[in-house]
Protein backbone atom coordinates (compact mmCIF):
# COMPACT_ATOMS: atom_id res chain seq x y z
CA UNK A 1 0.00 0.00 0.00
CA UNK A 2 1.44 3.47 -0.84
CA UNK A 3 1.84 5.82 1.81
CA UNK A 4 -0.50 8.10 0.55
CA UNK A 5 -3.26 5.57 0.83
CA UNK A 6 -2.04 4.75 4.53
CA UNK A 7 -2.20 8.16 5.33
CA UNK A 8 -5.52 8.32 3.87
CA UNK A 9 -6.80 5.05 5.78
CA UNK A 10 -5.24 7.17 9.14
CA UNK A 11 -6.88 9.97 9.07
CA UNK A 12 -10.09 8.39 7.89
CA UNK A 13 -9.88 5.96 10.97
CA UNK A 14 -9.07 9.33 13.04
CA UNK A 15 -12.19 11.08 11.98
CA UNK A 16 -14.40 8.19 12.36
CA UNK A 17 -13.55 7.69 16.35
CA UNK A 18 -14.00 11.32 16.76
CA UNK A 19 -17.43 11.61 15.04
CA UNK A 20 -17.94 7.98 16.95
CA UNK A 21 -17.13 9.65 20.66
CA UNK A 22 -18.75 13.35 19.75
CA UNK A 23 -22.10 10.82 18.68
CA UNK A 24 -21.58 8.61 21.74
CA UNK A 25 -21.32 12.29 24.02
CA UNK A 26 -24.26 14.33 22.62
CA UNK A 27 -26.87 11.19 22.35
CA UNK A 28 -25.29 8.37 25.05
CA UNK A 29 -26.15 6.40 26.12
CA UNK A 30 -26.27 4.41 23.01
CA UNK A 31 -26.26 1.19 21.92
CA UNK A 32 -23.82 -0.40 19.21
CA UNK A 33 -26.82 -0.79 16.63
CA UNK A 34 -28.04 2.69 17.63
CA UNK A 35 -24.49 4.48 16.75
CA UNK A 36 -24.06 2.84 13.78
CA UNK A 37 -28.06 4.42 12.30
CA UNK A 38 -27.16 7.85 14.00
CA UNK A 39 -23.49 7.67 11.66
CA UNK A 40 -24.72 6.12 8.51
CA UNK A 41 -22.00 3.15 8.85
CA UNK A 42 -22.70 -0.72 8.96
CA UNK A 43 -22.63 -2.61 12.49
CA UNK A 44 -18.64 -3.61 11.49
CA UNK A 45 -17.41 -0.30 11.32
CA UNK A 46 -18.21 0.40 14.27
CA UNK A 47 -17.55 -2.72 15.83
CA UNK A 48 -13.78 -2.46 14.33
CA UNK A 49 -13.12 1.34 15.78
CA UNK A 50 -14.62 0.82 19.13
CA UNK A 51 -11.70 -1.39 20.84
CA UNK A 52 -9.59 1.53 21.23
CA UNK A 53 -12.28 3.83 22.38
CA UNK A 54 -13.01 1.14 25.11
CA UNK A 55 -9.63 -0.22 25.83
CA UNK A 56 -8.12 3.46 26.37
CA UNK A 57 -10.96 3.95 28.87
CA UNK A 58 -12.39 7.10 26.21
CA UNK A 59 -15.63 4.94 26.13
CA UNK A 60 -18.00 2.86 28.51
CA UNK A 61 -20.25 0.17 27.90
CA UNK A 62 -22.94 -1.33 30.25
CA UNK A 63 -25.83 -2.99 30.32
CA UNK A 64 -29.44 -1.55 30.42
CA UNK A 65 -32.38 -2.89 31.46
CA UNK A 66 -33.30 -5.41 29.32
CA UNK A 67 -36.51 -4.82 26.83
CA UNK A 68 -39.54 -7.55 27.66
CA UNK A 69 -37.84 -10.84 27.53
CA UNK A 70 -34.57 -9.77 25.88
CA UNK A 71 -31.07 -9.25 27.12
CA UNK A 72 -30.06 -6.89 28.42
CA UNK A 73 -28.39 -4.44 26.02
CA UNK A 74 -25.03 -3.11 26.38
CA UNK A 75 -25.15 0.37 26.00
CA UNK A 76 -22.09 3.01 25.24
CA UNK A 77 -21.34 6.42 27.74
CA UNK A 78 -18.51 8.66 27.62
CA UNK A 79 -16.10 8.27 30.73
CA UNK A 80 -16.15 11.94 31.66
CA UNK A 81 -13.54 11.58 34.40
CA UNK A 82 -11.16 10.18 32.28
CA UNK A 83 -9.58 13.77 31.60
CA UNK A 84 -9.94 17.55 31.77
CA UNK A 85 -9.44 20.06 29.23
CA UNK A 86 -9.40 23.57 29.48
CA UNK A 87 -10.78 26.06 26.25
CA UNK A 88 -10.13 29.51 25.73
CA UNK A 89 -11.29 32.45 23.56
CA UNK A 90 -9.34 35.67 22.95
CA UNK A 91 -11.31 38.64 22.41
CA UNK A 92 -10.31 42.42 21.55
CA UNK A 93 -10.98 43.32 25.21
CA UNK A 94 -11.17 39.83 27.05
CA UNK A 95 -10.58 36.52 27.29
CA UNK A 96 -12.67 33.68 28.63
CA UNK A 97 -12.08 30.30 29.62
CA UNK A 98 -13.76 26.91 30.53
CA UNK A 99 -12.61 23.57 32.01
CA UNK A 100 -14.69 20.90 31.47
CA UNK A 101 -14.39 17.20 31.60
CA UNK A 102 -14.10 14.60 28.71
CA UNK A 103 -18.18 15.10 28.35
CA UNK A 104 -17.34 18.71 27.73
CA UNK A 105 -19.22 19.03 30.85
CA UNK A 106 -18.11 23.20 31.91
CA UNK A 107 -16.82 22.37 35.37
CA UNK A 108 -15.21 25.92 36.24
CA UNK A 109 -15.61 29.42 33.93
CA UNK A 110 -13.99 33.06 34.20
CA UNK A 111 -13.17 35.40 31.98
CA UNK A 112 -11.06 38.58 32.21
CA UNK A 113 -10.67 42.23 30.74
CA UNK A 114 -7.60 42.51 29.17
CA UNK A 115 -6.28 46.63 28.57
CA UNK A 116 -4.91 45.75 24.74
CA UNK A 117 -5.19 42.84 22.73
CA UNK A 118 -1.53 43.02 22.15
CA UNK A 119 0.12 39.21 21.29
CA UNK A 120 1.59 39.75 24.55
CA UNK A 121 -0.93 40.99 26.81
CA UNK A 122 -3.76 38.49 25.45
CA UNK A 123 -1.52 35.47 25.68
CA UNK A 124 -0.35 36.61 29.44
CA UNK A 125 -3.93 36.90 29.95
CA UNK A 126 -4.45 33.50 28.84
CA UNK A 127 -2.56 31.66 30.74
CA UNK A 128 -2.89 33.52 33.73
CA UNK A 129 -6.78 32.23 33.39
CA UNK A 130 -5.36 28.66 32.44
CA UNK A 131 -3.85 28.67 35.86
CA UNK A 132 -6.71 30.35 37.63
CA UNK A 133 -9.56 27.83 36.41
CA UNK A 134 -6.73 24.56 37.28
CA UNK A 135 -5.96 25.80 40.32
CA UNK A 136 -10.21 25.27 40.59
CA UNK A 137 -10.46 21.50 39.40
CA UNK A 138 -9.30 18.77 41.84
CA UNK A 139 -6.54 16.62 41.02
CA UNK A 140 -5.83 19.02 37.97
CA UNK A 141 -2.16 18.56 37.50
CA UNK A 142 -2.66 15.06 36.61
CA UNK A 143 -5.55 14.55 34.96
CA UNK A 144 -5.67 17.85 32.48
CA UNK A 145 -5.35 16.75 28.60
CA UNK A 146 -4.64 19.89 27.19
CA UNK A 147 -5.78 24.01 26.45
CA UNK A 148 -7.22 24.95 23.35
CA UNK A 149 -7.28 28.58 21.64
CA UNK A 150 -9.63 30.12 19.77
CA UNK A 151 -8.85 33.48 18.32
CA UNK A 152 -10.03 35.06 14.80
CA UNK A 153 -8.90 35.49 11.91
CA UNK A 154 -6.74 32.85 9.57
CA UNK A 155 -5.56 30.55 11.88
CA UNK A 156 -2.46 27.75 11.02
CA UNK A 157 -4.24 25.16 13.56
CA UNK A 158 -0.79 22.71 12.22
CA UNK A 159 1.52 24.84 13.02
CA UNK A 160 -0.53 26.54 16.34
CA UNK A 161 -0.03 29.95 14.47
CA UNK A 162 -2.19 33.15 13.98
CA UNK A 163 -1.16 33.91 10.38
CA UNK A 164 -3.15 37.09 10.45
CA UNK A 165 -6.46 39.07 11.99
CA UNK A 166 -7.52 42.20 11.25
CA UNK A 167 -9.94 42.11 14.36
CA UNK A 168 -7.20 41.74 16.59
CA UNK A 169 -4.22 43.32 14.77
CA UNK A 170 -2.38 40.18 14.67
CA UNK A 171 0.15 39.33 12.10
CA UNK A 172 2.24 35.91 12.56
CA UNK A 173 1.46 35.18 16.11
CA UNK A 174 2.82 32.25 17.19
CA UNK A 175 0.19 31.36 19.93
CA UNK A 176 0.66 27.80 20.75
CA UNK A 177 4.20 28.15 21.54
CA UNK A 178 4.20 30.64 24.32
CA UNK A 179 1.23 29.38 25.78
CA UNK A 180 2.85 25.51 25.66
CA UNK A 181 5.79 27.26 27.53
CA UNK A 182 3.68 29.09 30.24
CA UNK A 183 1.44 25.81 30.91
CA UNK A 184 2.89 22.99 30.58
CA UNK A 185 0.55 21.25 28.37
CA UNK A 186 -0.36 20.65 24.96
CA UNK A 187 -2.17 23.24 22.96
CA UNK A 188 -4.50 22.86 20.08
CA UNK A 189 -5.45 26.75 18.36
CA UNK A 190 -8.18 27.21 16.02
CA UNK A 191 -10.16 30.23 14.50
CA UNK A 192 -12.85 31.00 16.95
CA UNK A 193 -15.58 30.74 15.02
CA UNK A 194 -14.34 26.98 14.41
CA UNK A 195 -14.67 26.59 17.66
CA UNK A 196 -18.46 27.54 17.50
CA UNK A 197 -19.41 25.06 15.02
CA UNK A 198 -17.80 22.06 17.16
CA UNK A 199 -20.11 23.47 19.94
CA UNK A 200 -23.19 23.89 17.51
CA UNK A 201 -22.37 20.74 16.28
CA UNK A 202 -22.16 18.72 19.68
CA UNK A 203 -24.41 20.55 21.59
CA UNK A 204 -26.03 23.11 19.53
CA UNK A 205 -28.52 23.97 16.28
CA UNK A 206 -26.03 21.78 14.48
CA UNK A 207 -26.65 18.49 15.95
CA UNK A 208 -29.31 17.08 13.30
CA UNK A 209 -27.20 18.30 10.01
CA UNK A 210 -24.23 17.46 8.10
CA UNK A 211 -23.70 20.66 6.17
CA UNK A 212 -23.85 24.42 8.34
CA UNK A 213 -22.65 27.29 9.00
CA UNK A 214 -21.67 29.43 11.75
CA UNK A 215 -21.88 33.08 11.42
CA UNK A 216 -20.95 35.16 13.60
CA UNK A 217 -22.00 39.07 13.57
CA UNK A 218 -20.55 42.26 16.02
CA UNK A 219 -17.72 44.32 15.22
CA UNK A 220 -16.59 41.48 12.92
CA UNK A 221 -18.42 38.85 10.66
CA UNK A 222 -17.29 35.74 11.15
CA UNK A 223 -17.87 32.06 9.23
CA UNK A 224 -17.32 28.73 10.40
CA UNK A 225 -17.90 25.60 7.94
CA UNK A 226 -18.56 22.03 8.97
CA UNK A 227 -19.23 19.99 5.13
CA UNK A 228 -20.65 16.64 4.99
CA UNK A 229 -19.95 16.20 8.79
CA UNK A 230 -16.28 17.77 9.41
CA UNK A 231 -15.29 20.95 10.25
CA UNK A 232 -13.70 22.69 7.20
CA UNK A 233 -10.41 24.91 7.48
CA UNK A 234 -9.61 24.86 3.65
CA UNK A 235 -5.93 24.52 2.77
CA UNK A 236 -4.33 26.98 5.09
CA UNK A 237 -6.79 27.40 7.56
CA UNK A 238 -8.33 30.63 5.60
CA UNK A 239 -11.56 28.85 4.63
CA UNK A 240 -14.86 30.69 5.97
CA UNK A 241 -13.71 34.62 5.67
CA UNK A 242 -16.69 35.71 4.92
CA UNK A 243 -16.61 39.34 6.26
CA UNK A 244 -13.60 39.51 3.68
CA UNK A 245 -15.83 38.59 0.66
CA UNK A 246 -15.18 41.60 -1.46
CA UNK A 247 -18.89 43.18 -2.31
CA UNK A 248 -18.17 46.94 -3.38
CA UNK A 249 -15.22 47.91 -5.02
CA UNK A 250 -16.02 51.67 -4.17
CA UNK A 251 -17.18 50.76 -0.56
CA UNK A 252 -15.94 51.95 2.33
CA UNK A 253 -12.81 51.17 4.15
CA UNK A 254 -12.22 47.57 5.72
CA UNK A 255 -10.28 46.83 8.94
CA UNK A 256 -7.94 44.58 6.34
CA UNK A 257 -7.16 47.54 4.35
CA UNK A 258 -9.41 46.73 1.33
CA UNK A 259 -12.25 48.45 0.32
CA UNK A 260 -15.88 47.04 0.17
CA UNK A 261 -15.56 43.71 2.18
CA UNK A 262 -18.75 42.64 4.12
CA UNK A 263 -17.45 43.28 7.13
CA UNK A 264 -17.21 46.68 6.54
CA UNK A 265 -20.82 46.90 4.83
CA UNK A 266 -22.34 45.03 7.63
CA UNK A 267 -20.27 44.91 10.82
CA UNK A 268 -20.81 47.24 13.93
CA UNK A 269 -18.83 50.19 12.43
CA UNK A 270 -21.05 50.13 9.18
CA UNK A 271 -24.29 50.64 11.48
CA UNK A 272 -22.16 53.31 13.48
CA UNK A 273 -20.66 55.20 10.36
CA UNK A 274 -23.84 55.48 9.21
CA UNK A 275 -25.30 57.13 12.26
CA UNK A 276 -22.42 59.90 12.11
CA UNK A 277 -22.74 60.62 8.66
CA UNK A 278 -25.98 61.31 9.30
CA UNK A 279 -25.30 63.66 12.28
CA UNK A 280 -26.53 61.02 14.89
CA UNK A 281 -24.37 61.30 17.82
CA UNK A 282 -24.22 56.89 18.54
CA UNK A 283 -20.33 56.00 19.82
CA UNK A 284 -21.48 52.55 20.85
CA UNK A 285 -23.65 49.62 19.35
CA UNK A 286 -25.18 49.12 22.62
CA UNK A 287 -26.67 52.38 21.72
CA UNK A 288 -27.52 52.27 18.40
CA UNK A 289 -29.63 48.85 19.40
CA UNK A 290 -31.55 50.99 22.04
CA UNK A 291 -32.24 53.88 19.91
CA UNK A 292 -33.14 51.69 16.92
CA UNK A 293 -35.71 50.33 19.41
CA UNK A 294 -36.79 53.26 21.31
CA UNK A 295 -40.45 53.26 21.75
CA UNK A 296 -40.19 57.55 21.23
CA UNK A 297 -39.61 57.35 17.57
CA UNK A 298 -38.82 60.13 15.87
CA UNK A 299 -36.00 60.62 13.09
CA UNK A 300 -33.06 59.54 14.98
CA UNK A 301 -34.86 56.24 15.50
CA UNK A 302 -35.53 55.93 11.58
CA UNK A 303 -32.02 56.22 11.14
CA UNK A 304 -30.87 53.90 12.85
CA UNK A 305 -33.41 51.40 11.88
CA UNK A 306 -32.17 52.49 8.70
CA UNK A 307 -28.56 51.51 9.43
CA UNK A 308 -29.64 48.23 10.79
CA UNK A 309 -31.31 47.52 7.61
CA UNK A 310 -28.68 48.21 5.09
CA UNK A 311 -26.29 46.47 6.93
CA UNK A 312 -29.10 43.49 7.54
CA UNK A 313 -29.05 43.70 3.45
CA UNK A 314 -25.04 43.19 2.56
CA UNK A 315 -25.45 40.33 5.29
CA UNK A 316 -28.28 38.65 3.15
CA UNK A 317 -25.99 39.31 0.18
CA UNK A 318 -22.80 37.66 1.63
CA UNK A 319 -25.19 35.04 2.72
CA UNK A 320 -26.42 34.11 -0.77
CA UNK A 321 -23.05 33.94 -2.08
CA UNK A 322 -22.20 31.51 0.37
CA UNK A 323 -25.70 29.48 -0.11
CA UNK A 324 -25.32 29.30 -3.84
CA UNK A 325 -21.47 28.10 -3.59
CA UNK A 326 -22.58 25.66 -0.47
CA UNK A 327 -25.96 24.50 -0.74
CA UNK A 328 -25.52 24.56 3.14
CA UNK A 329 -28.95 22.72 5.26
CA UNK A 330 -28.58 25.43 7.89
CA UNK A 331 -26.93 29.00 8.96
CA UNK A 332 -26.84 29.90 12.71
CA UNK A 333 -26.42 33.25 13.01
CA UNK A 334 -23.99 34.09 16.17
CA UNK A 335 -22.07 36.51 18.29
CA UNK A 336 -22.55 39.60 19.82
CA UNK A 337 -24.47 41.66 17.32
CA UNK A 338 -27.45 38.17 16.79
CA UNK A 339 -28.77 39.87 19.56
CA UNK A 340 -30.14 42.86 17.24
CA UNK A 341 -31.61 40.28 14.90
CA UNK A 342 -34.79 41.57 14.96
CA UNK A 343 -33.09 44.99 13.67
CA UNK A 344 -31.21 43.59 10.60
CA UNK A 345 -32.74 40.00 10.45
CA UNK A 346 -35.61 41.23 7.92
CA UNK A 347 -33.57 42.85 5.21
CA UNK A 348 -30.52 39.89 5.46
CA UNK A 349 -33.55 37.18 4.65
CA UNK A 350 -35.03 39.18 2.17
CA UNK A 351 -31.68 39.85 0.38
CA UNK A 352 -30.83 36.34 0.58
CA UNK A 353 -33.85 35.20 -1.23
CA UNK A 354 -33.76 38.17 -3.43
CA UNK A 355 -29.60 36.98 -4.87
CA UNK A 356 -29.64 32.96 -3.73
CA UNK A 357 -29.65 30.72 -7.28
CA UNK A 358 -32.63 28.63 -7.88
CA UNK A 359 -33.40 26.70 -4.36
CA UNK A 360 -30.79 27.72 -2.19
CA UNK A 361 -32.68 30.00 0.21
CA UNK A 362 -35.08 27.70 0.68
CA UNK A 363 -32.74 24.80 1.06
CA UNK A 364 -31.33 26.65 4.01
CA UNK A 365 -32.44 27.50 7.59
CA UNK A 366 -31.33 29.69 9.86
CA UNK A 367 -31.28 29.84 13.08
CA UNK A 368 -30.21 32.91 15.53
CA UNK A 369 -28.36 31.39 18.47
CA UNK A 370 -27.12 34.50 20.40
CA UNK A 371 -24.10 32.54 22.33
CA UNK A 372 -22.41 33.40 25.74
CA UNK A 373 -18.83 33.63 25.86
CA UNK A 374 -18.16 30.41 27.33
CA UNK A 375 -19.52 28.63 24.54
CA UNK A 376 -16.99 29.81 22.19
CA UNK A 377 -14.49 28.42 25.07
CA UNK A 378 -16.19 25.21 24.98
CA UNK A 379 -15.51 24.82 21.61
CA UNK A 380 -12.03 25.05 22.05
CA UNK A 381 -12.40 22.63 24.88
CA UNK A 382 -14.46 20.01 22.40
CA UNK A 383 -11.22 20.49 19.73
CA UNK A 384 -8.70 19.36 22.30
CA UNK A 385 -11.44 16.10 23.13
CA UNK A 386 -11.64 15.56 19.26
CA UNK A 387 -8.01 15.85 18.49
CA UNK A 388 -6.88 13.97 20.98
CA UNK A 389 -9.92 10.90 21.09
CA UNK A 390 -8.76 10.93 16.95
CA UNK A 391 -5.37 10.78 17.30
CA UNK A 392 -4.19 9.24 20.45
CA UNK A 393 -5.51 5.89 19.73
CA UNK A 394 -4.81 5.36 16.54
Amino acid sequence: MSPSKIRFSELVGEQTRAEIFATVLTSGPISRTQLAQRLGLVPSSVTRMLPPLLEHDYLRESDAAPQGRGRPQKMLHVNPDKHIVVGTKIGPAQVSGVVTDMAANVLARAEVPIADCTPETALSAAAALTSRLLSEAPEAADRVLGLGVGVSGHVDSDAGICRYSALLDWNKVDVAGPLREATGLPVVVNNDVNTLVVAERWFGQGRDVDSFAVVTVGPGIGCGLLLDGTLFSGATGLAGELGHLPLDPAGPMCSCGRRGCLEALAGDRAVLRHLQDAGVPCTTISEAIDLARSPAGGSAQAVARSAFAEAGAALGRGLAGMCNLLNLQKIIIAGEGAVAHDLFGPAASQALEAHAFSTAARDCDIHVDPVRHDLWARGAACLVIRDAVGAAIS
